[in-house]
């Protein structure tokens, strides 16, 4: 199975345009749309597909995100961030254009994220980001794209992962976790393809 974007490269950089935050002073809200992407070659007995995105590259402490003055240590460990996760895309879906899961921010994040019919959208991570902001905090849902702290030390990968499985539908309700998803998806999985970008807002890594 091959996955494809016409938007970026397998490990070259993500256009702004496809972030949620874009070079600024030090940063500025971006078109967050999502990518296109497109995937062939999925085995003949596919039943439907599921899409995540997932930053592995998220510093595991916060004491210097985006703080002036202050660099965050590129050997600091590092976690996963969610930007996407969506389920029970159709057996027969084998591309989405971009903007055609997200054309911009909602604060308070995304409640019925577009999707191909009969597709299910789970939490992104900018549900624990903006927790504790008054205009932000929510249930973010569907796509938001990248934005990493801007005095990372490290260039992120931003890693689209799409998966067959033998089963027409998971048992997953709108909001769902990567933990409950990992969990429907466990021993349904017939072959993964991944697509891996690149972004950064450190003037310092952008070149």
């Amino acid at each position: 199975m091959h996955l494809r974007s016409d938007n970026f490269r397998d490990g070259q950089p993500i256009p702004p345009a496809f972030a949620f935050g874009k070079p600024g002073d030090p940063v500025a809200l971006s078109d967050n749309l999502s990518p296109h992407l497109a995937w062939r070659e999925a085995p003949a007995n596919t039943r439907s597909f599921v899409l995540t995105c997932i930053d592995v590259d998220v510093p595991s402490r916060g004491d210097d995100v985006n703080q002036a003055g202050r660099r965050v240590p590129a050997e600091l460990p590092r976690v996963e961030f969610v930007h996407w996760l969506m389920a029970n895309i159709p057996a027969e879906c084998g591309e989405l254009a971009a903007g055609a899961c997200s054309d911009g921010i909602v604060p308070r994040g995304k409640r019925e994220p577009i999707g191909p019919p009969g597709s299910v959208q789970g939490l992104n991570d900018y549900t624990g980001w903006f927790a504790g902001d008054a205009e932000m905090a929510g249930d973010y849902l569907g796509y938001d794209g990248p934005c990493p702290p801007w005095n990372d030390s490290l260039l992120h990968h931003y890693h689209f992962r799409i998966h067959a499985l033998d089963v027409a539908r998971l048992p997953l309700k709108p909001g769902f976790t990567l933990a409950e998803l990992r969990k429907a998806m466990a021993g349904h999985v017939l072959a993964t393809a991944e697509l891996v970008g690149t972004y950064t807002l450190n003037p310092e890594l952008a070149g």
